[in-house]
């Protein structure tokens, strides 16, 4: 990608990879709880940019309160049309394709049917979103998604209630087969004293895979990855922040085994 902007060459020199990947977001305009327009969505590229993200999943709600819409040849279509503009704007921001899905018992006939998306629409890696004030039982839930040949990523682990409570019920999801994301903004205490302290628990035990944006706009819900990279660097060290924030996102952009976060490995990304 040509022309990137300053902080984004930055982020790439500092890790000595081709691409920054954020994993998580709502960047398509009018079609969730993210930007309202385009020129919403241009000024949150924009934002992204500036946070060294060079790759952004467009991850916009599926299913839950948004059944019915969001399918994925719309976001396919919609991701392309933004794709076209960011490039006549030359603003140097990749759009891939896929979806936030929300907890629901037809998630394999839905992938089946090419309803609903995957991560970078790789078939490999599903973003699943669950109530945050009920409690779901992993050991339940888990067989049921295990014939759709996917791994599941939980997203914004630290904004579930009953995770918050009790940080280490979270290793039932790991011994299941699921690992987890957590929001940027979470470790610098962007969603308050619980989800931070329920992240750092995470991340000192390695249990954290990735480090998204979850990115809404450029208020409240903005990109914080800098911030993240920093904090984490700083308290857990340059490897485990080059494995959450840089790593596995790549990974999960090119449809690649993830790295365990409490065992950092040198980067394999050649391009």
């Amino acid at each position: 990608m040509s022309n990137l902007h300053a902080i984004q060459q930055s982020r790439l020199a500092r890790f000595g990879v081709s691409q920054c990947v954020d994993v998580h977001c709502h960047v398509l305009p009018g079609i969730d709880d993210g930007p309202k327009n385009l020129d919403e969505s241009l000024t949150l590229c924009r934002a992204l940019m500036r946070d060294g993200i060079t790759t952004a999943i467009a991850t916009p709600h599926q299913l839950g309160r948004y059944d019915g819409h969001n399918s994925a040849a719309q976001v396919r279509q919609r991701v392309a049309e933004l794709q076209g503009i960011l490039d006549e704007k030359k603003i140097p921001l990749k759009i891939l394709s896929g979806g936030e899905v929300r907890i629901d018992e037809r998630i394999g006939k839905f992938l089946d049917e090419d309803h609903i998306l995957t991560l970078a629409d790789g078939n490999r890696f599903l973003l699943l979103e669950l109530p945050s004030s009920v409690a779901i039982d992993p050991a339940v839930l888990m067989p049921r998604l295990k014939d759709a040949n996917v791994m599941v990523i939980l997203a914004h682990a630290e904004r579930y209630d009953s995770l918050q409570t009790d940080p280490d019920s979270a290793q039932a999801w790991l011994d299941a087969g699921a690992v987890l994301q957590v929001n940027a903004g979470a470790p610098v205490g962007a969603f308050g004293q619980s989800a931070a302290r329920a992240a750092w628990h995470w991340l000192s035990r390695g249990w954290v895979s990735l480090i998204a944006t979850d990115a809404h706009s450029v208020g409240t819900r903005r990109p914080r990855m800098t911030d993240a990279i920093d904090a984490i660097a700083e308290k857990l060290g340059e490897d485990v922040a080059r494995c959450v924030c840089i790593e596995n996102p790549i990974r999960v952009a090119e449809g690649r085994e993830l790295q365990r976060g409490d065992q950092p490995q040198m980067n394999t990304d050649k391009g």
